[in-house]
């Protein structure tokens, strides 16, 4: 069996800020503009947010750093955490 077979479909805000190594409050920016694909369930409306979403967002992420690379409008600056 793959390690993809053993995966969750769907992860928690948590997980996604985990896995792109991000504040929760960045993932939930991405979603209210859209830039991530998310939807709630329960009656509390726990986020959820599809595995193949996340892939989706960061190959779009690489594009978009690739096009302003190309374009020379990177700016070449330190990361900071406040950034997050």
């Amino acid at each position: 069996m793959s390690d993809e077979a053993n995966q969750p479909r769907f992860l928690t805000l948590a997980q996604v800020a985990d896995e792109l190594n991000v504040k929760q409050s960045l993932v939930q920016g991405l979603i209210r503009t859209g830039e991530l694909r998310a939807f709630q369930v329960g009656g509390r409306g726990m986020w959820r947010i599809g595995r193949q979403d996340v892939e989706d967002y960061i190959v779009q992420a690489y594009q978009r750093t690739a096009d302003r690379v190309a374009a020379g409008d990177l700016e070449d600056g330190a990361e900071s955490e406040d950034q997050e």
